[in-house]
């Protein structure tokens, strides 16, 4: 796989309609804009438990990909738990739901991208599941994918297909 980002809009020129992407909409929160790795992915409604947990984990370059459903009733992230991230060497976050903190997100070294901002934080439950197909507008992400994101939009390769990248 290559060692630095690729722009999405030449993942799109070289892989043509063999690429997945997410539809527009989330936006970047985060002082990283472009950022790309392997991900993992969680599923979760309005309950931030495994993404917490996760976080707090070494992320060695990878990309937590949140399917929140879309729910804007309360944040799956905050200040802490991003800044978790950033410390465990996680290369960003996209989440399909809200965050919190936004002036705080903006100065922290990680790629975010996610629906919205919203004051209300998630109550712990300790429900979610990890590593099983999550969803974003437009496409279906799997555990082991590569997501690629930029100011354009947000690219997923197979692992097959990033490892030919160079």
């Amino acid at each position: 796989m290559t060692t630095g980002h690729i722009p999405t809009c030449d993942l799109f020129d070289r892989f043509k309609d063999a690429v997945r992407y997410v539809l527009p909409g989330l936006r970047d929160f985060g002082a990283v804009t472009r950022f790309f790795g392997p991900v993992v992915t969680v599923k979760c409604v309005e309950d931030n438990s495994r993404v917490k947990e996760l976080l707090a984990t070494p992320g060695d370059g990878r990309v937590l990909v949140v399917d929140g459903a879309g729910s804007l009733r309360c944040a799956l992230m905050g200040d802490m738990i991003a800044a978790s991230a950033v410390s465990n060497g996680w290369a960003g976050v996209v989440i399909w739901g809200c965050v919190r903190d936004v002036a705080e997100l903006a100065a922290l070294q990680l790629g975010i991208k996610a629906l919205a901002s919203m004051p209300r934080a998630s109550t712990r439950r300790d429900q979610g599941l990890v590593d099983v197909p999550a969803e974003l507008p437009g496409a279906t992400v799997l555990p082991g994918d590569v997501l690629f994101a930029d100011e354009d939009g947000i690219v997923l390769l197979t692992a097959e297909q990033a490892a030919g990248l160079k």
